[in-house]
């Protein structure tokens, strides 16, 4: 099975270059440095190009920031690297990912279950996903859940999954993660690795990157009252495309 690690690093973020040299000779892969896109060079036009406020149902409430933008093309860009160079798939892998010991085992029994249309999180935490175990192996498993937490750590994206993302996305109204949630939209089945293997340490390495604008007290209220609404309508959605054979 031909195996590819794109780590997306911002090179401006010096202080995360350790970290990234660790990835590269740590994870179980041949493991290459995915330059990420700098929402600080994004042009009025390339967001134009590629963002639109209000596209799919259900509908995303907030503006995305330049920096959320930027993070959406670098995962695209990684996307488009597994499939332009044939891969049957590639492990994707944020600059601020601290890999723990187990993961080669968890990562080796994914890379022997992955479909091409599948794309298989490792998340950096359990609760709020549940549903079908669909494999396991000793500690080891893979469930299906109806709705993957938010989060874009680590993934392991198999080619034909890459495709279907690609095209479901050439534009956007919603942050990565919460595109991938929608199932029903690009057509990638989403699942689930298990145990925890994995760690954010963004606060170890300074902090964000996004450079996300601060939101005022009225919108940070709106988010908190419309985040279980949007997480029951995606969940709802998946079910539904579920039931009706995994069909548009």
């Amino acid at each position: 099975m031909k195996v590819s690690a794109f780590i997306i690093h911002l090179t401006r973020a010096a202080e995360r270059n350790a970290q990234v040299l660790s990835l590269v000779t740590s994870l179980p892969c041949p493991a290459e440095i995915m330059e990420a896109v700098d929402g600080r060079e994004i042009t009025d036009d390339q967001a134009a190009a590629c963002y639109r406020r209000t596209l799919h149902s259900p509908h995303y409430p907030f503006e995305l920031s330049r920096g959320e933008i930027a993070c959406f093309l670098s995962h695209r860009a990684a996307w488009s690297a597994i499939v332009e160079r044939g891969l049957d798939a590639g492990l994707v892998v944020e600059d601020d990912v601290a890999v723990d010991e187990p993961f080669a085992k968890v990562f080796a029994e994914a890379a022997g279950l992955i479909e091409p249309g599948d794309y298989i999180r490792f998340p950096r935490w359990e609760r709020g996903e549940a549903g079908e175990t669909i494999h396991s192996v000793g500690d080891m498993s893979i469930i299906e859940p109806f709705l993957p937490t938010l989060g874009m750590q680590a993934q392991l994206v198999g080619r034909e999954a890459a495709r279907s993302l690609l095209a479901a996305t050439e534009t956007f109204d919603r942050p990565v993660d919460s595109m991938v949630q929608m199932q029903w939209l690009h057509g990638a089945r989403v699942l689930s690795a298990r145990p925890i293997v994995i760690r954010e340490i963004d606060r170890e390495l300074g902090g964000t990157v996004l450079q996300n604008k601060k939101k005022g007290f009225m919108e940070r209220l709106h988010h908190e009252l419309y985040r279980p609404l949007m997480r029951s309508a995606v969940a709802r959605r998946n079910r539904q495309w579920r039931l009706r054979g995994r069909k548009y």
